[in-house]
């Protein structure tokens, strides 16, 4: 990794922000010669400022990228962009359809464009799996975004910037994640809120999560959709184990929490999908991996480089109701690994 940022200006937008904030601190590890980190929200910014005080070499720019003339400052002599910043929970996105296409949409392609005008190297949009077959907004939204930064290597004309996408599932410990939502919920003595015991969800650790975006950075030749293998968990195993290990920390009982079923939210899937219709005839794997390639493949971009290290995909997709669910002890492991527990 110090090999690819060692000296490079990076940007990160959405640098406040659970994922955002881990690529800066990772990024920061690599002796970049200085990381801008974008955000909207002022009090994250400032926390992160102290958090990272003993660091330097960084700067934190507040701005939205709906806002195309300070992306223009943002951007100005950035070799590297990582774009986090989005709307990103299902239901607000649902209730406010308009806001999500301004920052998911309009606010991507506004980067986009900026990255081209300024000659970025390379630009890495972060998705999520609700973009594969979205059946909500904002799903539909990324699915966009995605579209945009993988078509965008063709509108660009003979300017260098290379764009791909990365795309994960649930990331352990992200802010408003369920699992926030559930040790709130236990600390206050129950209920638990949940949608319904045998939804399967893909989860992945933070650090994980980054890890595949800036190995991304490495391997993007223009157009790819990088995805990491992640485990499969079932959300009613997963409230089971958070109450028993949390309840008592509290000063409850585990069977003082109640679980009040709730139903599925508007928008919500019951499985999950990776790798959406029409992907997988041109998706690739190995042991860590899947790269969805780009339909039309780029002139002069070097994907046999990238191929040799994969094969073409096995199965014919990629959701959470195929692949085999966690145990409860391999659960507890990984959350304990994660310091939820």
């Amino acid at each position: 990794m110090e090999k690819i940022f060692k000296g490079k200006n990076v940007l990160i937008t959405g640098g406040a922000g659970s994922i955002g904030s881990e690529i800066v601190k990772q990024v920061l590890c690599c002796k970049p010669s200085v990381v801008r980190i974008l955000d909207n929200d002022e009090g994250d910014l400032f926390r992160l400022e102290q958090e990272l005080n003993s660091h330097g070499g960084f700067r934190t720019l507040l701005g939205d990228v709906r806002d195309k003339e300070r992306l223009k400052r943002a951007v100005e002599d950035i070799d590297i962009v990582f774009h986090a910043a989005a709307l990103k929970h299902v239901p607000m996105c649902e209730y406010n359809p308009f806001e999500a296409i301004k920052t998911n949409v309009l606010g991507t392609q506004n980067l986009i464009e900026v990255a081209i005008e300024k000659d970025v190297e390379k630009m890495i949009t972060i998705s999520t799996d609700k973009a594969a077959n979205p059946v909500n907004t904002m799903g539909a939204t990324k699915l966009l975004a995605e579209r945009l930064t993988i078509d965008a290597n063709f509108y660009k004309g003979r300017r260098k910037t290379t764009l791909s996408c990365v795309r994960f599932g649930n990331v352990l410990k992200s802010r408003g994640s369920v699992i926030d939502v559930f040790k709130n919920q236990i600390s206050n003595g129950g209920p638990i809120t949940l949608t319904d015991p045998d939804m399967r969800r893909f989860v992945m650790r933070i650090k994980q999560s980054v890890n595949l975006i800036l190995q991304s950075v490495s391997k993007a030749r223009g157009g790819e959709i990088f995805i990491l293998k992640m485990p499969v968990l079932r959300l009613g195993d997963l409230a089971e184990i958070l109450v028993d290990e949390l309840a008592p920390r509290y000063g409850y009982k585990p069977g003082d929490i109640e679980v009040e079923i709730i139903g599925v939210r508007p928008g919500e899937k019951f499985y999950e999908e990776l790798i959406g219709e029409g992907e997988s005839n041109r998706c690739f794997e190995n042991r860590d991996m899947f790269v969805v390639m780009p339909e039309i493949e780029c002139r002069g971009r070097g994907y046999g480089d990238i191929k040799t290290d994969l094969k073409p995909m096995k199965t014919g997709g990629y959701t959470s109701r195929d692949e085999r669910l966690l145990g409860k002890e391999e659960i507890r492991d990984l959350l304990r690994l994660d310091g939820v527990i």
